[in-house]
């Protein structure tokens, strides 16, 4: 029975405008809010938002902001628990980089942990992404960070519980 918890992939859709509007892109809890080096992509600081889903969350995944996704990447990795910080960087992952209409770089990375051993990305370079839809899956779950430009505002605090698709984590400026 527990299994199936895994695998629900509930239909969901926000209700309100989305503009400049950063939600939570998996069921969880917010573990980090927090200004963080990002040295893959931007080398520079970022505001990090990351959420760590327990076994009884959901483990799709939506995506965070409306957009084109630039690109796609998967890398091969460690299996840490996922509330570790080296497991962001460490860790089997999924990076994808979203331009927002104002072209605002968001980078969302799925991070399997130490019971996950499959990311599942739906997400294509070049296609229109929009919130309320499913960006992928975590078999297992772990956690899924979020780096938003500094001028972002998170509205979200450390502990605090999330819906994906639902949950406010941030506002663009």
């Amino acid at each position: 029975m527990m299994a199936l918890n895994f695998y629900r992939c509930p239909i969901r859709y926000f209700n309100g405008d989305t503009d400049k509007l950063v939600v939570a892109p998996a069921d969880g809890k917010i573990v980090v809010v927090e200004e963080a080096e990002e040295n893959e992509y931007f080398h520079d600081k970022r505001l990090m938002i990351s959420i760590f889903m327990s076994p009884l969350n959901v483990h799709a995944n939506w995506f965070p902001v409306d957009g084109k996704v630039k690109f796609v990447h998967h890398q091969n990795g460690n299996y840490h628990k996922a509330w570790l910080p080296k497991a962001s960087e460490e860790n089997e992952h999924a990076d994808i980089m979203i331009t927002t209409p104002d072209g605002e770089d968001v980078l969302v990375r799925q991070i399997a942990g130490a019971m996950a051993r499959r990311i599942v990305t739906y997400a294509k370079p070049e296609e229109e992404c929009y919130i309320d839809e499913h960006l992928g899956f975590i078999k297992l779950g772990s956690r899924v960070d979020v780096y938003l430009p500094l001028t972002a505002k998170a509205t979200v605090t450390i502990g605090q519980p999330t819906t994906g698709d639902q949950t406010v984590i941030a506002k663009l400026a």
